[in-house]
């Protein structure tokens, strides 16, 4: 029987990361959190405030890698817990279906998303949460917005690397 290592459970060495993030696109999922009435419309859209990489505070939806065997709805799971806290209840269906897919190059403007750090492609996806939300690990504050205040132009300039619109895209495709 081998050993299992870190790298072996879907975890990379700094090193590790930063060659494979030079020489392949690496899957990542983002999730706009909602909140839902009893008819299903979206009552509430749920934005993270972060400290960015270049110090400056920004507006973030819930994003991040999928490891290494790992499923996308466990990947999607994972960061919600890991963004909004263990109390959060996302809803996910049975077999979720991203709403569209984001390309992140590491190039500005070959896409409207941007990662200075990698070429990505994430799987996109709006998730009901029924719980308690609680920021947590980096995510300084969790802020709810209603779909019209999301949309206004002081809020999508919060947000980095195009992920105003893929938040315009998600908002869209909900019918709010």
């Amino acid at each position: 029987m081998t050993e299992v290592t870190q790298s072996d459970a879907g975890w990379l060495s700094r090193e590790d990361m930063d060659a494979a993030r030079e020489r392949l696109p690496i899957v990542y999922v983002d999730a706009v959190p909602v909140r839902v009435d009893e008819q299903g419309t979206v009552t509430e859209v749920g934005l993270l405030l972060r400290m960015g990489e270049d110090g400056q505070v920004k507006r973030a939806l819930v994003t991040g890698r999928v490891l290494y065997h790992e499923r996308i709805r466990s990947a999607l799971l994972r960061h919600l817990e890991k963004d909004l806290g263990p109390l959060a209840l996302p809803r996910l269906p049975a077999a979720p279906q991203p709403f569209a897919v984001a390309e992140y190059f590491p190039t500005p403007g070959v896409t409207p998303f941007h990662d200075p750090r990698q070429h990505a492609v994430s799987l996109a996806y709006v998730v009901p949460v029924g719980g308690d939300c609680a920021p947590s690990q980096d995510a300084l504050e969790l802020t709810w917005f209603s779909p019209k205040q999301a949309r206004q132009p002081t809020v999508l300039a919060e947000m980095a690397n195009g992920q105003s619109t893929l938040l315009l895209q998600a908002l869209a495709h909900v019918g709010v």
